[in-house]
């Protein structure tokens, strides 16, 4: 925590004096002696600021209520603002009004006045650095919990889909694959989730913008929620525009927008109701850009007028008409409006009251329309050698690793499965495989340098390396590509989709 008390009082004796009734209390401090050193300082970190009436002119208000007005969310700096005798001034009003955290005393002041008011800004402040603290554990624990739950999620729905593969013709392996899948998705959501929430309150969110389709969008949202739909008798109706319609977004979180949405309102829909999802095209006007609207009305238990504007609230959990608590974290619609926010968008709700269902509408800017090249078919591949394509996974989670492993042995792949970065790297130097699929958290000698020692090899260059781990920040992703991984999946991962994403790797590198 930082405790020096930043005195800024140019000219006159009053920041010396003032530095030395601190001192006696054993209080840090430092004169400012210019505006220049004052904005410096200021960027150091202040456990509070002591200033007079007389330096908050242009300049010395200037940076001070720059710095109040940009500092981190969690902080609050104390400011102790040493008046002149008399009524207020121009100056004293508007430092009122817009430096916040503000503490103001007439002159002059006693010493044990001034020294009781310092020691009750630092004990304020000292409170602020300590939520800091808690939040930046929060966000480890979190973290660390999305890692730890998704390792045990990869060899579940491996095991799954390992099923069908074993016994395509039987009617009660595909439902119970179904059972798991669905469950297993809904788990991988709650912790997305959770790992989100501490990614925006830690401000490390970064939208990853493309150009991508909007029906395409709009397709994988319907896929995400069909299953829950069809399984509560709910018809699922849509209408969205015939025309092609490209959005510049981040894929994955416009995806969540939607789809946290939809999801909701068929939660909140009892059996037998209808869901209607409906999307048009706004046209520019003087007021902003051409818009993408999506409308997601359904006919379930509503919203109380009093209970709209906290819905978006970060875990509130909405209630139930007999008045219980629902189900859930609390977190969807939060992300949705902040994803949203975040894409220059809105999400906005309404209701004609409670049971008489709601409609949430979601707005996004739309970018001038560039054509899309056509799709392109994921291409399959064979080894570098033109002999069954080699896979080398590697996971110290023994049932994620061989489950993995067996997937890729009936799409007649040849597979070798080890348990270490140390027998990762010794399998690489005895043979070359075309992919190298692997853990990330590993004892002993983790992925990130393996992958550095595997790339170290004569022709290791030619061989795609994915990982493969419960590790999703950004800055797990940074690492991985700066290790030589070609790209970061998250457990647990739809197999389909890695055997699509190695394909093209595969192809670029064997072209």
């Amino acid at each position: 925590m930082e405790t020096r008390i930043l005195i800024y009082a140019p000219g006159g004796q009053n920041a010396a004096l003032t530095e030395r009734v601190l001192a006696t209390a054993h209080i840090p401090s430092h004169i400012c002696a210019t505006v220049t050193d004052f904005r410096e300082q200021l960027q150091l970190g202040a456990g509070a600021v002591v200033t007079v009436e007389e330096a908050l002119s242009a300049s010395g208000f200037r940076v001070l209520s720059d710095f109040v007005t940009h500092q981190p969310d969690w902080s609050d700096l104390p400011i102790l603002l040493l008046a002149q005798k008399g009524g207020d001034s121009l100056l004293v009003r508007r430092a009122v009004a817009h430096l916040g955290n503000l503490t103001l005393l007439e002159r002059p002041v006693r010493t044990v006045t001034l020294i009781t008011a310092v020691q009750a800004l630092l004990r304020g402040r000292e409170k602020q650095y300590l939520v800091r603290e808690n939040n930046q554990r929060k966000d480890e624990f979190l973290a660390s919990l999305g890692h730890e739950l998704r390792n045990p999620l990869a060899p579940i729905r491996t095991s799954a889909t390992l099923l069908t593969h074993l016994f395509p013709q039987s009617e009660p392996a595909a439902r119970i694959k179904e059972v798991v899948e669905r469950q297993v998705l809904h788990l991988t959501r709650l912790v997305d989730d959770l790992l989100d929430v501490a990614r925006i309150t830690s401000g490390k969110i970064q939208l990853q913008r493309g150009a991508f389709k909007f029906n395409e969008i709009m397709r994988h949202v319907i896929e995400l929620s069909l299953q829950t739909a069809i399984a509560k008798r709910i018809h699922l109706d849509q209408d969205l525009p015939t025309e092609p319609i490209v959005l510049d977004v981040d894929y994955s979180r416009v995806v969540q927008i939607y789809s946290n949405i939809l999801s909701n309102a068929i939660k909140f829909t009892p059996q037998g109701g209808h869901v209607g999802v409906r999307a048009w095209r706004e046209e520019a006007t003087a007021a902003g850009p051409a818009q993408i609207c999506v409308s997601i009305r359904d006919t379930g238990i509503g919203l109380d007028a009093d209970a709209i504007p906290k819905i978006f609230n970060l875990f509130e959990q909405s209630r139930t008409v007999s008045g219980q608590i629902s189900s859930g974290l609390g977190i969807g619609l939060s992300l949705a409006r902040q994803f949203a926010q975040m894409h220059g968008g809105t999400v906005e709700a309404s209701s004609a009251g409670a049971g008489q269902g709601s409609e949430f509408v979601i707005r996004l800017p739309l970018p001038e329309q560039p054509p899309l090249p056509g799709p392109t078919a994921a291409p399959r591949w064979a080894g570098v050698s033109g002999q069954r394509p080699r896979v080398l996974v590697v996971d110290d989670n023994r049932d994620a690793a061989e489950s993995l492993a067996a997937l890729f042995e009936m799409e007649n792949y040849e597979v070798e499965t080890v348990y270490d970065g140390y027998a990762a790297v010794a399998a690489t130097g005895r043979q070359a495989p075309d992919l190298v699929i692997m853990d990330l958290g590993m004892p002993g000698m983790d992925g990130y340098d393996a992958a550095r020692l595997i790339r170290q090899h004569p022709g290791a260059e030619r061989i795609v390396m994915v990982a493969l781990t419960g590790w999703g920040q950004n800055e797990a992703r940074r690492r991985t590509l700066d290790a030589g991984f070609d790209c970061h999946l998250t457990k647990p991962v739809d197999f389909n989709e890695l055997l699509r994403l190695a394909g093209e790797r595969i192809a670029k590198v064997t072209a």
